[in-house]
């Protein structure tokens, strides 16, 4: 599962954007899952990789910011696919209504893409909760890296 969720992707991906980042033009699209985004809710090792393909995802759209890449996280719930069959797990189980079909999927992804979407979960109903968790996620930025802990620790 690292060798083809992280390792692979990482190659992957750095590969295709230097090379498009030379041609000034080119899109990469990852695909992350929901769960790194919720990682109680699946198992670590999964959820970590997926995490990684985000993670990897919204770094590699800043550094090459300017160089005429663009870039995508999918982030998909519960698709129907093979995998459940690979995995031993009988997709009927699974609260129906929590499933996409991967068609639906596809079609909402690359929506997303044009629509310049950096991450994209094509199940959530309303991009203001995206929104809200990236600004919450930046305001934690301006204070992740200080000269003393915080005065809440009592430690200065």
């Amino acid at each position: 599962m690292l060798a083809l969720n992280v390792a692979a992707v990482q190659r992957l991906t750095l590969t295709a954007a230097h090379v498009f980042a030379a041609k000034g033009a080119g899109t990469i699209i990852n695909i992350a899952s929901a769960v790194a985004l919720l990682p109680e809710r699946f198992n670590g090792p999964y959820v970590a990789t997926k995490a990684f393909v985000l993670a990897l995802t919204q770094a590699l759209a800043a550094e090459t910011a300017g160089k005429g890449v663009t870039f995508q996280a999918v982030l998909p719930g519960y698709t129907r696919t093979e995998i459940f069959e690979r995995a031993g797990i009988d997709p009927s189980v699974l609260p129906q209504d929590m499933v996409m079909e991967v068609g639906d999927l596809v079609d909402a992804a690359l929506s997303g893409l044009d629509q310049g979407e950096l991450v994209t979960i094509p199940s959530l109903p309303e991009p203001a909760d995206w929104q809200a968790l990236e600004a919450a996620r930046m305001k934690i930025a301006g204070n992740a890296s200080r000269n003393k802990p915080a005065a809440r620790f009592g430690v200065a």
